[in-house]
């Protein structure tokens, strides 16, 4: 199932949560699993988007039984080799147009980021409006975070193209072909997109964990 929630002033936008990686750097195993301040971070990012969203689907490799918990639709790569979060967005604009052919637009969002901002959908869409953008990604401080974005769904068999046949893999050089806005956030008191890569990630989470919870 998806999470829904009413209708709201910018156009229906389906959340896709990104858990399709190795985690390599935390010794493997799902990130958004691990927990801080006594909730885990997939806990977290849900809180954050299901008001913003219309609908929320979780990407994700491997069993889905382990993520049952949350309720949401699991939605695996259809590329193979795990060539990243571009096969992510890939797979979750062709479930949207299979499965819900009235949204127009995906918001994907990595699934190791607990602070996300709550105006996370209505600053890219009124960025992406103004502009005349057809994508729209988001930025903190000087750093622009490219998984984190808008995507319009009738380009995904641009993407299907430039993921299998062109094997392009960073999200930027397949944004770089489009009208783009990019969207800051301030990084004080904390970066909303803080991610947790690392186990001593997971340490520095349970301190921003305190200061978000006092924002």
């Amino acid at each position: 199932m998806t999470t829904r929630i009413p209708a709201t002033s910018f156009p229906s936008t389906l959340g896709v949560l990104l858990a399709g990686g190795l985690a390599r750097r935390m010794g493997g195993g799902d990130k958004p699993m691990r927990t801080i301040g006594g909730r885990t971070i997939l806990e977290r990012v849900i809180a954050r988007l299901s008001s913003q969203c219309s609908g929320l689907i979780l990407n994700a490799n491997g069993d889905p039984a382990r993520f049952a918990a949350f309720g949401l639709t699991i939605v695996a790569d259809d590329v193979p080799g795990f060539p990243g979060p571009l096969a992510g967005i890939l797979a979750a604009l062709d479930w949207s147009a299979a499965n819900q052919p009235e949204i127009e637009w995906v918001l994907s969002a990595a699934g190791d980021c607990p602070f996300l901002p709550r105006d996370l959908v209505a600053r890219l869409h009124e960025a992406r409006e103004r502009e005349g953008a057809q994508l729209a990604v988001a930025a903190s401080g000087d750093q622009t975070h490219p998984v984190i974005g808008l995507w319009r769904v009738s380009l995904r068999n641009e993407l299907r193209h430039a993921l299998v046949v062109e094997d392009i893999r960073r999200i930027d050089r397949w944004t770089a072909r489009y009208p783009l806005a990019t969207v800051t956030w301030p990084t004080e008191p904390l970066d909303p997109f803080f991610n947790a890569n690392t186990v001593e990630d997971i340490a520095e989470a349970e301190r921003l964990a305190a200061l978000d919870a006092a924002s």
